[in-house]
């Protein structure tokens, strides 16, 4: 079972910690989705944590975790934060494999998404 974890900064302001929880809201439904199962986390400050979620996801039946750092630059929790949590939430479990992907960064349906946010 394939799943993914968005993994954002975490916010004292519940308003920025539900936008992430929303986001995966959506990415569950999304008809050509590659993931069986999604979940969301926070870095810090609030709950769930990666941990929390990774344990989730394999409590599921995952045995490969792509984790997502949803920023949209890359930085030093994206570079070094998250994939050392990442590592220390599947040091329990050897037998899954995972891995984490760059953050959103520079692509065409940012640029768009920019411009039409622009013209609102």
């Amino acid at each position: 079972m394939k799943a993914l974890i968005l993994v954002d900064h975490g916010s004292t302001v519940e308003e920025a910690n539900a936008l992430l929880e929303e986001v995966a809201d959506k990415a569950r439904t999304y008809r050509d989705s590659p993931f069986d199962m999604v979940e969301h986390c926070h870095m810090e400050l609030c709950e769930p944590s990666i941990e929390d979620a990774f344990r989730k996801c394999v409590a599921a039946g995952a045995s490969d975790i792509t984790v997502h750092p949803y920023f949209l630059v890359p930085g030093r929790h994206s570079k070094s934060d998250i994939p050392r949590m990442v590592a220390e939430a599947a040091r329990d479990f050897p037998q899954v494999s995972y891995r984490v992907t760059e953050p959103l960064g520079l692509h065409d349906k940012i640029i768009e998404v920019v411009f039409e946010r622009s013209l609102v």
